[in-house]
């Protein structure tokens, strides 16, 4: 009975969040779940206090990234990419689709899955439709995009806001993740790749018409040609910043630093006012801060239960059995607990359940990397796994292109599960090379 009430209250906020009825923010979701932890004498104010001093970097990190990609996006940074990507294909089909999933791959490492997921999208599905194509022959291109934003988000720490959250959960530095999950991603990109085009093949074009562009090219999609250099210093700044940053003297705020690189692209956008910096404002996620500190604490609640033992019962007992089990194990329950309970929560509660099983630091690292496998491509088995997806099958309704549910899982299914195993093989050679 006592685990019954932190349940219900999970349960309730995860469907606020994902249904969102009333027109209900995930933000005041996830706070209204926090407030009932918080009268139900499930957390203290102190629990939520020490919630919030674990996460409020790690989400207004990623929420200023989001701002630079904002601006970024305004300034035609992604179009003239993806412009330069379509031209460099040189009218070869099979080619176009490999560009274009891998700048997917680089937008998500740099700019966050989100980014990826929200901004390219829209830009491919431009630039497929100015070739006139037939409508058939977007789907591969648009799904593709779609995936690779999450299965690509694995390299940096600024990758994804899981992990953001994670890395500094575990104190993993910057240079070590990147380290680490230097195979992983690779694999990650490569078998998404190849999954993709097999599935895809027959629907992808053979050759297209370059002369097309010839009306639009590149540098015509740069609205601002001074923010634009600004906007790729940034990206430099940024590289330069993060790698350095764990060998630093004293140890400062990510959030401090992006912030940095934020105010100076937005000080660059002042010189012409190409940009509405009150409409950037106004388009960034700073919900997500709110919806962090209170699914946290509603997660929170479910630790002081005792609920989390049983997780981390299940991680010690795939440890007994031998490492790769464990890293197997903890990176398939991560994956599915995220396609039915979505990401951001699933991250959350297993961070918890491996730090409970109080394993050895080097295996407790891994154990958290292939959390992270299983968090940031495991939400594509489903349309709920991440709050990305949703927000991304939202955009495409509005571009008179609809996805249905079923149509996605089927999908879904037949493309991660390939890619989840393979990822997670590779993150044990390295754990095994490293050891």
């Amino acid at each position: 009975m006592d685990s019954f009430l932190p349940v219900l209250v999970f349960s309730l906020t995860l469907l606020f969040v994902l249904l969102r009825p009333f027109g209900l923010g995930i933000g005041w979701s996830a706070w209204l779940g926090a407030v009932a932890c918080l009268l139900l004498g499930l957390i203290s104010v102190k629990d939520i206090l020490y919630i919030t001093s674990l996460v409020w970097d790690a989400t207004l990190a990623f929420i200023l990234l989001i701002f630079v990609s904002i601006i970024l996006d305004k300034v035609g940074f992604f179009e003239w990419i993806a412009l330069k990507a379509i031209k460099g294909a040189k009218g070869r089909g099979y080619l176009l689709f490999v560009y274009l999933m891998l700048l997917g791959a680089f937008i998500s490492a740099v700019f966050a899955n989100d980014g990826a997921s929200l901004m390219l999208t829209p830009i491919i599905y431009a630039k497929i439709k100015h070739l006139n194509l037939p409508r058939k022959f977007l789907l591969p291109y648009i799904m593709g995009s779609g995936f690779m934003a999450d299965t690509a988000s694995l390299p940096l720490v600024i990758s994804n806001l899981t992990n953001i959250i994670t890395a500094q959960f575990f104190g993993i530095g910057f240079g070590t993740f990147a380290l680490y999950m230097f195979l992983p991603n690779l694999t990650s990109v490569l078998s998404s790749l190849l999954v993709l085009y097999l599935f895809y093949r027959k629907d992808l074009i053979k050759s297209y018409n370059p002369e097309i562009l010839q009306t639009y090219p590149p540098h015509f999609a740069i609205r601002d040609s001074f923010v634009f250099k600004v906007g790729w210093l940034c990206v430099v700044l940024l590289a330069i910043i993060l790698l350095f940053l764990e060998f630093l003297p004293v140890k400062l705020p990510v959030s401090a630093l992006l912030g940095s690189i934020a105010l100076l692209l937005a000080l660059s956008t002042l010189k012409n006012k190409s940009v509405s910096l009150w409409q950037v404002l106004r388009f960034t996620p700073w919900h997500v801060v709110f919806f962090s500190v209170g699914m946290y604490s509603v997660v929170y609640s479910l630790k002081l239960s005792g609920l989390m033992s049983l997780v981390s019962v299940a991680i010690v007992h795939l440890y007994r059995l031998g490492d790769f089990y464990a890293l197997l194990g903890t990176g398939l329950i991560s994956a599915f607990m995220s396609a039915v309970m979505n990401n951001l929560p699933t991250v959350m509660v297993m961070n918890i359940a491996i730090e409970e099983a109080q394993l050895e630091n080097k295996l407790t690292q891994f154990l958290a990397l292939a959390n992270l496998v299983g968090t940031n491509i495991g939400p594509k088995l489903t349309p709920i796994g991440s709050l990305a997806t949703l927000l991304w099958l939202h955009v495409l309704e509005h571009k008179g292109i609809r996805i249905d549910w079923l149509y996605y899982t089927k999908v879904g299914f037949v493309i991660t599960l390939p890619v989840l195993l393979a990822t997670l093989m590779a993150l044990w050679l390295v754990y095994f090379l490293s050891v």
